[in-house]
């Protein structure tokens, strides 16, 4: 059994490698091969030094740091019997809890933590192993969702979204990690859920329609997003000068894929006024709106959002076109230290710790792997 799981992971790596390069007369997208594959080493050599023994990836944070970096390095071509990844995953079985819940007992981000564990786990799940902690972390989010469980109904500005806990006001951030664990448990677009989900998502943007009816849709409405329009004091930084939420970069990604998750497709006004916010403000230098706070958050929801659109190229305002992927992975390229690792000066949302935004960095590098593409397109 242990030889036939290794020849699996021995070619599932080699399939990898295989269709990392674009095919042979076609015009290529994404980054030089090479500088991809070395890029990615580095980091992951660099976290696997950082690892400690019992799988842990600096717990001081929780286990969400542990549950990125395992993701990242599986979706990069690691397989579930390599130590960073075998390591990783058994110290995430630890935490899960009856509850269904994968977090710390105690813990105040409960949402957060297991809905990135979930897509952990099912990324390593190629044998059923996982099927049960699965089902139950699935229950556990659908929990967590504030909906009619909570007496909430679609005029409540909080409902189909979701917090760090299940106590926590919601926000965009947490309840797109959501969308994507449920996604990842084989939630289809229609799930209620998801529909639910999108109510919530869609009071984050700004853009005044039937979809945005609260007071903050028309004051800035420039088709971005925001972070929640559940307001409490220390958000008042937040605010513009004309009382409206101002959108910044990675919550504008996370709005989109979560748009796209939810069923959205091009000809919806929402999609649209999204696309034309990211095309004004398509930047790899900053999180537009945030500067180098949660740059490499943004680095990682940028990737993810423009893979799941589906397009090779984005062409800015100026009628630029750019291909993303070469572009971010090159950035992240010149932004790599010595050792591997990333690190932003900016301590913000603890990206000061470099386990956390290497691990970021290494999730966006996976959505940038060389693809083949014809002119045009």
């Amino acid at each position: 059994m242990k030889k036939t799981v290794i020849l699996l992971e021995v070619v599932w790596t080699v399939g990898f490698l295989f269709f990392s390069q674009p095919s042979a007369g076609k015009d290529a997208f994404g980054p030089d091969a090479e500088l991809y594959q070395r890029t990615i080493e580095k980091a992951i050599a660099f976290l696997a030094a950082q690892q400690r023994e019992d799988g842990a990836i600096s717990p001081q944070l929780g286990i969400g740091p542990t549950a990125l970096a395992v993701l990242g390095a599986m979706r990069c071509g690691r397989g579930v019997s390599d130590p960073i990844v075998a390591k990783g995953l058994k110290y995430l079985e630890e935490y899960v809890q009856e509850s269904g819940g994968i977090h710390a007992p105690g813990s105040h981000i409960t949402n957060y933590e297991t809905s990135i564990a979930v897509v952990c786990f099912q990324q390593a799940n190629r044998d059923g192993r996982y099927d049960k902690i699965i089902r139950q972390a699935e229950a556990f989010l659908r929990g967590v969702q504030i909906d009619e469980k909570q007496g909430k109904d679609r005029t409540d500005v909080s409902y189909g979204g979701a917090g760090y806990g299940r106590r926590s006001r919601p926000d965009l951030s947490n309840t797109a990690y959501l969308l994507e664990a449920l996604k990842a448990c084989g939630a289809a677009a229609d799930d209620p859920a998801v529909q639910k989900a999108l109510v919530f998502v869609s009071r984050c943007q700004n853009l005044e329609s039937e979809h945005n009816t609260t007071k903050y849709a028309a004051k800035v409405n420039d088709g971005g997003f925001y972070y929640t329009p559940v307001l409490e004091k220390q958000d008042e930084e937040r605010e513009t000068a004309e009382g409206g939420l101002r959108s910044y970069g990675s919550m504008s990604y996370s709005g989109l894929k979560s748009m796209i998750y939810a069923g959205l497709t091009g000809d919806d006004p929402r999609v649209q006024a999204a696309i034309q916010w990211i095309r004004k403000h398509y930047d790899l230098k900053s999180n537009p709106g945030m500067g180098d706070a949660g740059l490499y958050y943004y680095y990682h929801t940028f990737a993810k959002a423009l893979d799941a659109l589906g397009e090779n190229e984005i062409e800015d305002a100026a009628g630029m076109k750019h291909d993303w992927r070469r572009e971010l992975t090159e950035e992240l390229a010149r932004r790599q230290r010595p050792d591997g690792s990333w690190v932003n000066s900016n301590p913000r949302w603890m990206e000061g710790d470099p386990n956390l935004a290497t691990a970021f960095a290494l999730l966006a590098l996976s959505y940038c792997r060389p693809v083949a593409g014809s002119a045009g397109q």
